[in-house]
């Protein structure tokens, strides 16, 4: 006998059992439309923006990027369990909708089924074994959120609702198999091709013909209302995760990483800056808020939440969603999340990184704190508004006479150029490059490094203004776009082909936003130029070994996905990296960025001992870098942690420059 078994056994196929059902179905779903036309009316509260453009390849890319749970199973076990779990659901689902296909349409039009045979046998053991996977993975997600974090992750009604109704609609589905299993395949070869079926039909076998098909009948129907419970109640619950983050795959930034909005500051017509009220938001802010589900990891990993900063970017997303959805959506944002929590953000893009619904935090901080400086003329601290006096005075924040920015380069044979316009690459200094005497130092060694290459490098002196980096961050989009206009006409009257920089708050800013303002020319971190001509032989090194653990900066890193050229550039050089427990896209921030570079570290434990704290766990006697925030951070950070006799910071330039090959040296 074929391989088979009758759909809706026990049940029936007629319009007693159809037209119900159906009714239950579109009844479902209507609630679902309708909560789902809800939420809708709140998004368009929010201001246009574009997310739609290349439609066709989002859909592509986000279909990818769900079915791979490539972005949940980061969280080792977790993740895997949830995993585990959505492949098992889509599994599932599949099979729902091939029962369906062949019950009431193609056997019931047509006379045609295709739940037979080998196909069959396949169909059966898949979806046996998808419930269980499905089972035990939320058995593992049950386990780790009340039993293993009890006290840590945040759990309520909503998380409980959703793991006793997937619990039940997975019991009730296996208690049908056995029941149906009990009477009509126990005792047949066809039975091992639904093991677990199997199980729960041996189980039950001593109940009785009579009693197994009125306890089917009756599970049936349960199941179904279970189902159709879950279909109503996604605009409700944290269910509608299911529909909301697929979206904000397909929604997300495909912009450069980090780039934020750039406002126009002559629009006559904008009344209000940044963001105070909800109206101020994107509608994919709004939209975002919605796809949180408070998983927790966005504040696991944050350095602000992790050094006790009254800082959390899930609460923040969670502030933001229960202003939406309130009765008075336009209440004070900034109050609402607190400022304190605004200023202590780095930037560092932590959160966002790791968000597995892709929720996109850092701009909507930056929105509010440029409410609270343009709008308000509100600063962390006077340490910040002095900084940024100094900026608008002299062109960089440290307070140094703009005419002695060029002062670095005496008697090391390069001019600016206004002398001689004529170079390889213009190097874009930065500030601290210009004015700190410990990052002179590593301006000095990249020059050293271009000349043993052969590379005529020209600089701006004291047409240099700062890149207006950290002002942004700040909130302060009108010094950014002041200073970043100036460099930009300047840039361009030389008609500069190549920029590089050494510090990867200038790169990320001049490749990135300065785009917006017109800047076209080629920019480049020092990092990769510098491997790049070491990999084309025109820089030669020595290899004189030492060890080291090797410090991702977080504009370098996770905002440009650039690790491996330093990496590259530290073994040529002969180290030994020996990497710390956070590194690449997981390293923890120096606590500089953001504009955090301007405002003293008030709250809670300093951010860059304890990165220095990590580097010293990983037992190596240097802590390379390559940002000049993250050098001068951890200068004070083995200082604060005690540990100046056994670990040194440098910076790669450093290192290279010790070991230059000299030309009339080479073989």
């Amino acid at each position: 006998m074929e391989a088979t078994r009758e759909i809706y056994w026990n049940v029936g196929h007629g319009w007693t059992t159809l037209v119900p059902m159906y009714l239950l179905t579109i009844a479902a779903i209507g609630v679902l439309v309708y909560g789902g036309m809800q939420r809708l009316k709140v998004y368009r509260l929010g201001k246009p923006i574009d997310r739609t453009d290349d439609l066709w390849q989002r859909i592509v890319d986000a279909t990818v990027t769900v079915l791979r749970q490539a972005k949940v199973i980061r969280v080792r076990w977790p993740g895997l369990a949830h995993g585990a779990f959505f492949w098992s659901f889509v599994v599932l689902f599949i099979g729902t909708a091939l029962i369906v296909l062949q019950a009431d349409f193609t056997d019931l039009l047509f006379d045609i089924k295709f739940l037979k045979g080998t196909f069959y046998k396949i169909f059966s053991i898949s979806l046996d074994i998808a419930g269980l996977v499905a089972l035990l993975g939320l058995g593992a997600l049950f386990v780790r959120r009340y039993l293993l974090q009890a006290s840590t992750l945040e759990s309520t009604w909503n998380d409980a609702f959703m793991h006793g109704l997937l619990f039940l609609i997975l019991l009730t589905g296996f208690v049908i198999e056995g029941a149906r299993m009990a009477v009509t395949e126990l005792g047949t070869p066809l039975s091992y091709w639904s093991p677990v079926g199997l199980v729960f039909a041996k189980a039950m076998a001593g109940i009785g013909g009579t009693g197994l098909q009125q306890l089917h009948v009756f599970t049936w129907w349960f199941h179904l209302l279970l189902v159709m419970v879950f279909i109503i109640s996604i605009p409700f619950t944290k269910f509608r995760h299911i529909v909301t983050i697929a979206a904000n795959m397909v929604l997300a930034d495909r912009g450069p990483i980090g780039k934020l909005q750039t406002i126009e500051l002559e629009n006559e017509e904008t009344e209000n800056f940044g963001a105070v009220h909800l109206a101020d938001l994107t509608w994919k802010d709004i939209f975002d808020t919605d796809a949180c589900i408070k998983c927790q990891r966005c504040q696991d990993r944050c350095p602000a939440y992790t050094t006790d900063k009254p800082l959390s970017p899930m609460k923040v997303i969670d502030d933001l969603g229960r202003v939406a959805f309130s009765p008075v959506p336009d209440a004070n944002l900034i109050e609402t999340v607190g400022r304190d929590a605004l200023w202590s953000c780095t930037t560092c893009r932590a959160c966002q990184d790791i968000c597995p619904a892709g929720i996109e935090h850092v701009g909507k901080i930056v929105e509010m704190r440029r409410n609270l400086v343009l709008m308000e003329g509100e600063f962390p601290g006077d340490e910040v508004m002095t900084a940024m006096e100094a900026t608008e005075v002299n062109g960089n924040p440290l307070g140094m006479g703009y005419a002695s920015r060029g002062d670095w380069a005496e008697n090391l044979g390069i001019k600016t150029l206004a002398e001689e316009p004529e170079v390889d690459i213009l190097y874009f200094v930065g500030c601290y490059a210009s004015f700190d005497k410990r990052n002179i130092a590593v301006a000095r060694s990249f020059v050293s490094l271009c000349q043993a290459a052969g590379i005529k490098v020209g600089i701006l002196g004291k047409e240099e203004k700062c890149c207006g980096e950290p002002m942004r961050k700040m909130g302060n989009e009108y010094l950014y776009q002041s200073q970043a206009m100036e460099n930009i006409e300047t840039i361009k009257a030389y008609g500069v082909k190549k920029i590089v920089t050494t510090c990867p708050h200038c790169y990320n800013t001049l490749e990135k936003d300065y785009r917006d303002l017109g800047l076209e020319t080629e920019v480049v971190s020092y990092v990769v130029f510098l491997e790049q001509l070491v990999a084309s032989g025109r820089l030669q090194l020595k290899t004189d070994g030492f060890s080291c653990t090797y410090h991702d900066s977080c504009y370098l890193g996770r905002h440009n996905g650039i690790y491996q050229p330093p990496r590259a550039l530290i073994a040529r050089a002969g180290g030994v990296v020996t990497e710390m427990a956070r590194n690449r896209d997981q390293a923890f921030c120096c606590s500089a960025g953001g504009g955090r570079i301007l405002a003293e570290e008030k709250m809670g434990s300093r951010i860059n001992i304890k990165r220095v704290q990590m580097a010293t766990e990983a037992k190596a006697a240097v802590l390379v870098s390559n940002c000049p925030f993250c050098l001068t951070m951890f200068e004070d950070g083995v200082k604060g942690a005690g540990v100046e006799e056994s670990l040194r910071p440098r910076d790669i330039a450093e290192i290279l420059a010790e070991r230059i090959v000299q030309p009339a040296a080479r073989g």
